[in-house]
């Protein structure tokens, strides 16, 4: 076994004996191994400090987060080492612990018998998304939510992605200006609408909640017997934001039938199945916990969540590619007009999805 790795593992109360460490899962930030020690697996994660600058802050958050959600699991007479994340503790009492290098290390409990799946490729599936997620809404609808650190400043707020854009159009730091004049004009139709979710939120229409910021299915584990959703995973973004940011970046990659960085637009289009899916899985769980206003403005969480991710690519192509990897000449470029195209299709059935939305809350 690597020196380095089984030196932070020493550090974590988990079973004497051999142990083995493989390498695990396909996350893009942080280290990730499956160590095996007896009969007992766990999870150790380097916590990748660039993302995150203040690592700390992240584990303080997923400590409260999971001590409140098996609160919440117990009395619904659920199993709180499966329904949740659970910190394996140090030796010193800690949940986490540190490398020769000053990284952040993180342990916990291996969840047997469940399974994540990358792509919602039907209906159904994008349906236990929404519940796993509506799920996480409602069992922390009393937690107080800006109790918690907001661990990447300004993640989900709309305006100021929309002002890094207008900075990076000022700049033109790789001179590529001239290029993209159509998707400016497309932003620029937006600079009042990029507000709406925050003014609602600033004029008391709607509540701060615990959000997750990463509702992808992957991070959803499924039961492999079942095939039921069994627990959220990845909880290093949870952190104070809107009930709209998370079922907004949910649909923004669930319902488009075409890859993030697909180059013809004509396979770009929005899924109203996967839509209506999501839609009543979310709201069978969360439904009860939201308020009115909170369920009207979902459309406008998904149509917002992909305009904003859509503006960090187009700003990240003209800064040079600096934040996104790309694999290509204009990668970033194709991934701003693919998440734009999507925003048109959601224009157009705004009233289906409005439609869809008062359904799925009765």
């Amino acid at each position: 076994m690597n020196q380095h790795i089984e030196s932070v593992i020493l550090q974590f109360d988990i079973p004497d004996g051999a142990w083995t460490a493989e390498p695990y899962g396909n996350g893009h930030i942080n280290d990730t191994y499956l160590i095996a020690a007896g009969e007992k697996h766990f999870i150790l994660q380097r916590v990748n400090g660039y993302v995150f600058p203040k690592p700390e802050d992240v584990i303080e958050n997923i400590e409260r987060v999971t001590d409140f959600l098996k609160e919440q699991i117990a009395q619904e007479g659920g199993d709180p080492e499966r329904e949740t994340l659970t910190l394996v503790k140090t030796q010193q009492g800690t949940h986490f612990a540190y490398d020769e290098q000053g990284n952040l290390w993180r342990m916990y409990l291996f969840i047997e018998d469940a399974v994540s799946r990358d792509l919602p490729d039907t209906p159904e599936l994008f349906e236990l998304c929404g519940e796993a997620f509506g799920k996480f809404q409602r069992q922390m609808g009393a937690f107080p939510a800006d109790s918690l650190h907001e661990t990447i400043h300004d993640f989900h707020n709309t305006p100021a992605r929309y002002r890094q854009l207008q900075d990076a159009i000022a700049r033109n730091e790789a001179g590529r200006l001239d290029e993209v004049q159509p998707e400016i004009a497309f932003c620029r139709q937006y600079e009042q609408e990029v507000r709406a979710l925050v003014d609602a939120l600033e004029q008391g229409e709607i509540p701060l909640r615990v959000t997750h910021n990463d509702t992808k299915l992957n991070n959803v584990l499924l039961d492999s017997k079942t095939g039921r959703g069994v627990c959220v995973i990845d909880l290093d973004t949870v952190m104070p934001g809107l009930t709209a940011y998370d079922f907004g970046d949910a649909i923004r990659t669930g319902a488009n039938t075409a890859e993030e960085d697909e180059r013809d637009l004509s396979r770009v289009q929005f899924s109203l199945p996967m839509f209506e899916a999501f839609t009543r899985g979310f709201l069978k769980e969360a439904g009860q916990t939201l308020t009115a206003r909170e369920i009207e403005l979902l459309p406008m969480g998904a149509k917002l969540m992909t305009l904003e991710c859509g503006m960090r690519f187009l700003a990240d192509h003209l800064n040079g590619d600096k934040y996104f990897r790309v694999h290509r000449e204009g990668h970033n470029l194709d991934r701003a007009r693919t998440q734009f195209e999507l925003v048109r299709h959601m224009e157009e059935n705004w009233q289906n999805m409005a439609d869809i939305v008062r359904m799925c809350a009765k």
